[in-house]
């Protein structure tokens, strides 16, 4: 999942405190309740420590009801794709892993393990399927993108209606 909409207008000592914005916050708050709905809430969310991905988690595991730990990693906020898949290789065992970060990253890292080319605007979240056993299998392995989830696709369904 990339993070939210950032707010360029709000009072921020460094690019790494940048908040979101409310569109941010809503979109957050939507893409938590529409995994929820789609049965595609993690079991543990690794997030970079940045302001607005560290919220953008926060909001869409608080908004899906979502049963799972956040974890912080300063690794994914200015890392390329292959230290974030040094990151993501030492999760603990668990089914799904989420992780929150920034681009161009995002759509690098993508492309990376399934081919597929998407453009991981605000919010959007990648569904990948690895095959490997372990998360300590993931640098090199080869994914298959199930599909991309934006926000606007959601618009004015059933999970934006909600708060």
């Amino acid at each position: 999942m990339r993070h939210a909409k950032s707010d360029w207008d709000a009072d921020f000592e460094s690019d790494h405190d940048r908040p979101l914005n409310e569109r941010g916050i809503h979109s957050a708050r939507l893409m938590g309740r529409v995994l929820a709905g789609r049965a595609l809430a993690p079991d543990l969310v690794i997030s970079s420590t940045a302001v607005r991905a560290r919220t953008t988690a926060e909001l869409a595991v608080e908004a899906g009801g979502w049963d799972c730990a956040i974890r912080l990693d300063r690794d994914l906020y200015e890392s390329g794709p292959a230290g974030v898949l040094a990151a993501a290789s030492m999760a603990p065992d668990v089914r799904s892993l989420m992780l929150v970060g920034h681009q161009p990253t995002w759509s690098v890292l993508v492309m990376e393990l399934t081919g597929e080319a998407v453009e991981m605007k605000t919010a959007a979240v990648a569904v990948v399927e690895t095959g490997v056993d372990t998360w300590s299998g993931l640098t090199g392995a080869e994914g298959k993108l199930v599909e991309a989830l934006f926000p606007g696709d959601f618009a004015g369904s059933e999970w934006d209606r909600v708060g």
